[in-house]
């Protein structure tokens, strides 16, 4: 239905041809083509109007990243203009990507308030990996990391780029109970979502199973585990189990570990921001792999 009027395909009297729809769709199209806004840009195709993506990313790092790594669908860009932002439009453009100059108004709405630095972008999703894929794709000696619950974004975000800094191989998340992969992640991440490969699984505790099937010893971080997480051989095929922010790991997903560590605590405060013990233990792994 078009304005409560029925619309048929075929011969006779109040049908319209595949032709003349046709003609009606292309009008549409270079209709919408021509209130994108000019600029010395490429503009977006008549399509991308209205397109949606599987994702919208924002701030520099991030999208920087996304460029790099052939994601980027389209940019929108505010009026900053400093250096940065500058270069970064200047390597989209080089990559012929189409951008479209906006008010800052615009993106201030589509990221949600949040700090965009006057950039955001459109995205392909994210490549789909699977258990099994992260396992045999991984180079040996394997260093995974395992989220447990995870929700906030940034704390997602800023494990995925120790994990990404680290030279860690993956890292596995529940697909219910998870941080979603959008602007805050990616940001957060500083580009690092664009480069990690990320397997969702329906059961964390499974999945911990699944990969000491493998061979690959699994570590989980627990504030009250005895041995402290330098007194762990992280030479060895790994796979690092960290829990929520407050709870920890749930009783399965630890009942399953192969082993618990801690890091000790010397202050007024006993735990540490997920993400911060993530890095801590991840370049640990690294330091023992960099000496041997």
């Amino acid at each position: 239905m078009v304005g409560g009027v029925g619309m048929g395909v075929g011969p006779g009297p109040g049908f319209f041809s595949p032709q003349e729809i046709a003609a009606v769709v292309l009008a549409a199209r270079m209709m919408m083509a021509r209130r994108v806004t000019k600029s010395r840009y490429r503009p977006l195709p008549a399509e991308a109007a209205y397109y949606v993506s599987g994702m919208l990313i924002y701030g520099i790092n991030a999208v920087a990243e996304a460029l790099r790594a052939g994601r980027v669908l389209s940019l929108r860009a505010g009026k900053r203009s400093d250096r940065r932002l500058q270069e970064l439009l200047a390597e989209a453009d080089l990559l012929r990507v189409p951008i479209r100059r906006v008010a800052d108004q615009e993106l201030d709405r589509e990221s949600g308030g949040s700090s965009h630095q006057g950039v955001i972008a459109e995205v392909k999703a994210s490549d789909a990996y699977e258990l099994d894929d992260l396992i045999r794709e991984a180079p040996s000696p394997a260093l995974l990391v395992v989220l447990d619950g995870i929700e906030d974004p940034h704390n997602f975000g800023a494990i995925l780029r120790s994990v990404d800094a680290a030279g860690a191989h993956g890292v596995v998340r529940q697909t219910r109970h998870s941080a979603p992969l959008g602007g805050a992640t990616s940001k957060a991440s500083a580009g690092a979502l664009a480069h990690v490969k990320i397997a969702d699984v329906v059961n964390i505790a499974r999945a911990v199973e699944e990969l000491k099937d493998a061979g690959i010893w699994t570590v989980g971080l627990a504030g009250d585990a005895s041995q402290s997480y330098d007194r762990v051989d992280f030479t060895v095929p790994t796979a690092l189990v960290v829990g929520a922010e407050g709870t920890g790991l749930r009783r399965l997903v630890r009942e399953r570990c192969d082993l618990l560590a801690s890091i000790p605590m010397k202050g007024h405060v006993d735990s540490l921001n997920v993400s911060v013990a993530a890095g801590i233990v991840l370049f640990e792994a690294l330091r023992q792999r960099t000496r041997v």
